[in-house]
């Protein structure tokens, strides 16, 4: 396909047909021969004609074009016998076509390199063989073997674990590791052993397709400002004009009107302009954000009102276990392989959540058999002999006092509670919520330093969970419970405060992203609807790419403007200049041609990536943030023994508590060890310097000091702990469970979502 903003190659050869008559004028003139007047001549007339074609088909689309300018200037240099100037103009007006083409190009070639990777043929294995067969007819459900190297074709779900290439969707530079059942998205390259995927879609529904559709969409388009400069163009033309006759008027000389109209040839707004706004969409597709077209960006970039749906948009989108709270004597790690084991084989949300929080834990499930659905109750199995239920409790039995208990921290920390039962007792409740990103108050701190001064949740579930995620957020506002049309409503009476953004995912989100100014999808769940009506959808799961691209959007659009308005007051000062008789037609051309390479190359910068000082090492970065999920369990423990002790010294309680102080001092100690040896001085410059690590240094020394503090207890009570420890034990665990959850947190949230390497 070819981008807008491309132009033929003829236009290269334009500026040497008129470069060679110039300079060979000059050689004619400097050795006093006769002819030079004629090259010169020649070089304007060559630029005239497609200046006036260009001019031409600006009329015919109703568009009364800056062109027009150079085409007055061109002709009047011919009409007085200024055919130096004439030639000056005609070269500074090749030139900046063919700046146009380069920088365009330039600008357009992340979009094209989109284009240029589509999958064309798959791998489908039938049986034992293995057939190549065009991309486009992959079904649904085929099994398609991508080897080392090739593109996925089709968005699937992993059959075996693999290493991909997903920086062309995403912009990270470093492989991901993909495991068995994880999804996989059209477009990421395999850079591991071949790997086989169950194809989730067809090639035209797949990531890829929609992310050609859009560079397709977006190369369709004329960049917003380029029709600013058209609108400029409307008083700035007339302007010229009267700028030119006065000066002929009142001088007599048509030299000086001729001067003018060289020195008013507007290459600031015909280039510079959509050359930025063309850098900006290239720069958020590097950044793994499609913009659909130049007024996307350009509205993205003066927006002042940001509406977010919140399942999937804010929060992750799906339950993942937060608490597990145990009865006396049965520890954390059992209890989820127990519930993991028979949940695997069902196809409930829950029943995924609790799953992965088993995997997460390195918890292994056992083989469990005679596994079924009870209607309405939940899921049932038999785990090494032993009768296993996750769901719902049984109605007819007694609560013991541990489940009231676990039953009110779910109804406070407004989450979904799943019993486990083991051969008909109650023995564990898990505790399931939708996460808030932990990118989520990085990204909404980064809007608004960019510019957006309101920002709300607009979400279909309830008023409780959506005004606890705003509040954590700092959000402006919170509007629940609303149906797809009363999301649409809230978007209109928005526009009063200023352009909109609606951020969202789903298919219920689809009537607002269209009506909003600007809409936002995140495209990696496959929503088709979002994706379609958005102005510009996230390639993958990270939310902080808005803040990306709405930074990218105000840089490109205050550059645009910047080089517009710069352009256009030289292009006046340079007229008056030539008004007044100290600007010949000859040097009048000359400085415009100063003035249009001087704001080209400032739009360029456009397309500049600012420089991170010191991103953070994103290898040591995931190697701690997957520790941290690895030691829920470890976390979960110690309020399990800190609950354990309102019972008093009983034997349980004892076990629970010693059982919590040997996994503090053998995995999280060792882990808070690793991090302020490790991890805290590769990310002090990032931060700004070591001083920027010194508070969560001080949450490890509190939790070291606890740490401390529970193992003396113990050492004083070696056969069982005594009546009058348990008020000083409890405070000691809940301590750290307090102190180790806000740690995990601000680490998550300020270490872990940092720019990486």
């Amino acid at each position: 396909m070819t981008f807008q903003g491309k132009r033929p190659p003829g236009e290269a050869l334009l500026l040497a047909a008129v470069a060679v008559l110039l300079a060979a004028g000059g050689i004619l003139w400097w050795w006093g021969k006769p002819g030079s007047g004629g090259c010169w001549a020649a070089a304007t007339a060559v630029a005239l004609a497609p200046a006036v074609w260009w001019v031409a088909q600006d009329l015919r689309h109703r568009r009364w074009g800056a062109d027009s300018l150079a085409v007055l200037a061109l002709a009047s240099t011919l009409a007085v016998g200024e055919f130096l100037a004439g030639a000056v103009v005609a070269v500074m007006v090749a030139t900046g076509r063919v700046l146009e083409t380069r920088a365009q190009r330039r600008a357009a070639r992340d979009l094209t390199a989109l284009l240029d990777r589509v999958p064309q043929t798959a791998h489908v294995r039938a049986g034992d063989d293995l057939r190549e067969i065009p991309a486009g007819e992959v079904a649904t459900g085929d099994a398609v073997v991508v080897l080392p190297g090739e593109v996925v074709p089709v968005d699937g779900t992993l059959v075996t674990g693999g290493v991909f290439d997903e920086s062309a969707l995403t912009g990270e530079p470093l492989p991901v590791a993909r495991t068995a059942g994880d999804a996989v998205r059209s477009g990421v390259v395999n850079a591991g052993a071949a790997a086989e995927i169950t194809a989730a879609a067809s090639a035209d529904e797949s990531t890829y397709a929609g992310v050609v559709r859009l560079a397709e969409s977006a190369a369709a388009q004329t960049a917003p400002v380029a029709r600013l400069a058209d609108r400029v163009a409307v008083w700035f033309l007339p302007a010229a004009l009267l700028m030119a006759g006065a000066a002929w008027l009142l001088s007599g000389e048509a030299e000086r009107a001729v001067a003018v109209l060289v020195t008013a040839t507007p290459c600031p707004l015909l280039l510079a302009v959509p050359i930025a706004v063309t850098a900006g969409m290239s720069r958020t597709a590097r950044a793994g954000v499609v913009v659909k077209d130049g007024a996307a960006l350009e509205s993205l970039g003066r927006a002042r009102v940001l509406l977010m749906d919140k399942t999937g948009t804010v929060t992750a989108g799906r339950p993942e276990v937060t608490d597990v709270v145990c009865a006396p004597g049965h520890p954390v790690e059992e209890v989820l392989r127990l519930a993991a084991s028979v949940e695997y084989y069902s196809p409930h949300v829950l029943a995924a959540a609790v799953v992965r929080a088993a995997e997460s834990a390195g918890i292994e499930r056992v083989p469990a058999v005679e596994v079924g659905e009870v209607p309405g109750s939940g899921v049932a199995g038999r785990v090494g002999g032993r009768l296993v239920r996750v769901g719902r409790p049984a109605a007819d039995r007694e609560t013991p006092a541990w489940a009231r208990s676990a039953a009110r921290r779910g109804r406070l920390d407004l989450a979904s509670v799943l019993w486990v039962e083991c051969d008909g007792e109650p023995v564990a409740a898990l505790l399931a919520k939708d996460r808030v990103r932990s990118d989520a108050a990085r990204t909404t701190r980064r809007l608004r330093a960019a510019g957006i001064s309101t920002i709300g949740l607009l979400t279909g579930d309830r008023v409780d969970n959506a005004r606890e995620v705003a509040a954590l957020l700092g959000l402006d506002r919170v509007q629940a419970e609303v149906s797809p049309a009363e999301k649409v409503a809230a978007v209109s009476a928005a526009r009063a405060e200023g352009l909109v953004v609606m951020t969202g995912d789903g298919v219920n989100d689809a009537p607002a992203l269209a009506a909003a100014d600007v809409g936002v999808a995140l495209g990696s769940r496959g929503a088709t609807a979002a994706a379609q009506a958005a102005d510009a959808v996230i390639l993958d799961d990270r939310l902080d790419r808005l803040a990306d691209a709405a930074e990218i959007a105000r840089r490109a659009r205050r550059l645009a403007v910047q080089s517009a308005a710069a352009g256009v007051a030289l292009s006046l000062a340079a007229m008056a200049a030539a008004a007044a008789g100290f600007l010949t037609p000859v040097w009048g051309a000359i400085v415009q041609e100063g003035i249009d390479v001087a704001v080209i190359l400032n739009a360029l910068r456009a397309l500049r990536v600012p420089a991170v000082a010191a991103p953070a090492p994103a290898q040591l970065v995931h190697r701690f943030e997957t520790e941290h999920e690895r030691l829920r369990p470890a976390l979960l423990a110690i309020r399990q023994a800190a609950d354990a002790l309102a019972g008093g010294p009983t034997e349980a309680a004892d076990r629970a508590v010693r059982h919590a102080c040997d996994v503090l001092l053998r995995q999280v100690l060792p882990h808070e060890t690793a991090e302020e040896t490790e991890l805290y001085p590769a990310l002090a410059t990032a931060l700004g310097g070591p001083e920027s690590t010194v508070p969560m240094s001080r949450a490890h020394a509190e939790i070291a000091r606890l740490a401390r503090r529970l193992e003396r207890h113990l050492a004083e009570s070696p056969s069982g702990i005594q009546a009058d420890q348990v008020d000083d034990l409890r405070a000691t665990l809940y301590g750290l469970d307090a102190v180790l959850t806000l740690h995990f947190a601000q680490e998550e949230e300020a270490y872990f979502t940092l720019p990486a390497s």
